[in-house]
């Protein structure tokens, strides 16, 4: 202890704090880079009513910022007052903070902004005969020349804090981060006029547009070819926007927006709402892309939790989770092949359903004799046994004779090829399709809407697997006893810190149970319980679609072809299998002109 105080030094008096030391303390909350400046910037300028916006940036943002707008403006008595620590005109009390309707309201931006950097405001009202520029170091007041509308400049960022400017990247990589911030608004307001210069060179442009047009222009053509319109209206709740399709994921979580009453915001709870959805239609570690917009009561949400108003906290977090993940699933569920055909199926299950041979072996228990199976279709061969007899049930094509490729949207069955794909030809082409993949999501979609509320058997284990726990991961474990018993687990406290494992899944042996465990546990802890067994289920229901799938080198016929087409057309979320792999692929009758060099 001595050591210690001899280190610390004498004891130092608590006094206050200088003004200019809390503002740059304050600053470091605030503004991190330069398109944290941006960011505050527009967020007035949208605040004050502007319908054009001009980002003007030097260096990358770090040696000039400059955001003109032809808002409201800010007369001239009050541009000393503008630059105090919160200081603002968008609340007045708690009521109206509770309430919050704008994008500011904390009134830190501008003067943590003055804190470390040489900023000016020349602003005009729509009654003022001309403008006033207040330069924030010397507090001076001179006229200066501009229309109805505010000018805001930021020069020498961190020159007053020499060690915060170290921690910059480059000039473009600081220039990209300013670009995302300025879209990330122009997503959110379409009505807005937006344009980004640097070095004096037009870098970017969205004019204003309908949404769907800003969305294009800011996205891409591409996001728009690989997305699906998402809408739902859950109670208290509007969600709107665009959901990726799976075939486009990413490397990179680099093309996800979400928005809060038309804020932009990172929200663990939605994301995890929204990777939720992707569960069973992504490969590997792929990010995918979305737009997503939702609207709720602003007494609903909590936007005063974090300096740059980056995160929020709803007062009903796992309803909007929920919300949130039904909405995108429910998107993600129509196949790739109907959406510009009209569907010429109706979803069916088998009519007669009577025993499963290996139900105990797949694990289904009490559920196994409400499955059943159907009888055999004289489509396929009579040595087919267990979940392939189960799940191979479908109601045969017409003969192909009785329609043409144009009729389906996978088209007719021309062939097998090496064992493992089908080709078909559809109006648009060639349509190749990985048999295995394409029957595990028919037979896996089928188990799932099987086995709906059922409880999973649980495989004892002779030697309980013990293992360390953290204290959340004890309580949830004894306060979801029940839950966990409807998904196989057994889970005893046998202290404050260890965990035992008493029973798993019985069809999941071989896996590592202890960190199933623990997973669940975690998922219960943050989402309802619901949720958690639906997951497991899932994860179950997944390997035994994998193993009762037809397999490849397995030869069909046309008909048995053509039948497993048709079910792909009426079964949810068939572009991809259980573990994300697309199940078939076009090749356009244009693309196999240009291989051959036809038309040259």
């Amino acid at each position: 202890m001595n050591a210690v105080l001899s280190h610390a030094g004498p004891r130092r008096q608590i006094r206050e704090l200088p003004d200019e030391l809390v503002s740059q303390i304050a600053a470091g909350e605030v503004v991190e880079r330069p398109a944290s400046v941006v960011r505050e910037l527009v967020d007035n300028a949208l605040d004050a009513g502007a319908r054009e916006i001009a980002v003007k940036l030097m260096a990358g943002g770090v040696r000039s910022i400059v955001v003109e707008d032809d808002g409201a403006g800010i007369p001239a008595h009050e541009l000393p007052l503008a630059l105090k620590r919160h200081a603002t005109s968008k609340i007045g009390s708690l009521d109206e903070l509770e309430n919050v309707t704008t994008m500011g309201f904390r009134g830190e931006a501008l003067a943590a902004i003055a804190a470390v950097s040489e900023l000016s405001i020349a602003s005009r009202s729509a009654d003022a005969p001309h403008a006033q520029r207040l330069d924030a170091r010397s507090g001076e007041l001179s006229p200066a020349a501009r229309g109805v509308g505010t000018s805001v400049e930021v020069r020498e960022l961190f020159f007053s804090t020499p060690a915060r400017r170290k921690f910059l990247k480059t000039d473009a990589t600081e220039l990209a981060h300013c670009l995302e911030a300025v879209r990330r608004h122009a997503l959110a307001r379409p009505d807005v006029g937006f344009t980004v210069w640097h070095e004096g060179k037009l870098l970017a442009q969205w004019r204003r547009a309908p949404l769907e047009q800003r969305i294009r222009d800011a996205l891409g053509e591409d996001f728009m070819a690989h997305s699906r319109e998402l809408t739902a209206q859950p109670t208290g709740l509007r969600i709107s926007g665009r959901i990726g399709l799976p075939d486009a994921a990413r490397a990179r979580a680099d093309e996800q927006y979400v928005y809060v009453n038309g804020r932009h915001v990172r929200d663990r709870l939605i994301a995890h709402g929204l990777r939720s959805a992707y569960a069973d239609v992504l490969h590997g570690g792929r990010q995918p892309s979305y737009l997503l917009f939702i609207e709720i009561a602003p007494s609903r949400v909590d936007v005063n939790v974090h300096p740059t108003k980056i995160e929020v906290r709803f007062r009903d977090g796992r309803e909007v989770h929920q919300a949130v993940r039904h909405a995108a699933e429910d998107a993600l569920a129509l196949p790739r092949a109907d959406e510009t055909r009209p569907a010429l199926f109706e979803p069916t299950m088998p009519a007669v359903w009577s025993s499963l041979p290996t139900q105990a072996g797949l694990g289904l228990g009490e559920a196994g004799s409400r499955l059943g199976v159907a009888e055999r279709s004289p489509a396929w061969p009579a040595t087919s046994t267990g979940a392939v007899d189960l799940l191979l049930q479908v109601e045969l094509a017409p003969p192909a004779a009785e329609k043409g490729a144009d009729d389906w949207p996978l088209g007719r069955a021309l062939a097998q090829l090496g064992g493992v794909y089908i080709l078909a030809e559809n109006r648009d082409g060639l349509v190749i399709v990985d048999m295995h993949a394409a029957h595990e999501r028919v037979v896996y979609e089928r188990l799932k809407a099987g086995l709906a509320n059922a409880r999973i058997e649980a495989q004892p284990l002779l030697i309980p697997a013990i293992f360390p726990a953290t204290a959340a991961e004890v309580a949830t474990a004894e306060a979801q006893a029940d839950t966990l018993a409807l998904i196989g687990l057994d889970l005893t406290a046998l202290s404050p810190s260890v965990l035992a494992l008493r029973s798993h899944p019985a069809a999941l042996a071989g896996g590592d149970m202890v960190a199933l465990a623990r997973s669940v546990l975690a998922e219960l802890a943050r989402y309802d319980a619901t949720q958690a067994i639906e997951r497991a289920q899932h994860e179950l229901l997944s390997s035994m679609a994998c193993h009762g799938a037809v397999r490849a080198n397995r030869r069909l016929s046309i008909e048995e072809m053509n039948a497993l087409l048709r079910d792909m057309e009426r079964t949810e979320r068939a572009d991809q299998c259980n573990h994300g792999r697309p199940t078939w692929r076009q090749l356009t009758l244009k693309e196999l002109d240009q291989r051959f060099m036809r038309g040259r």
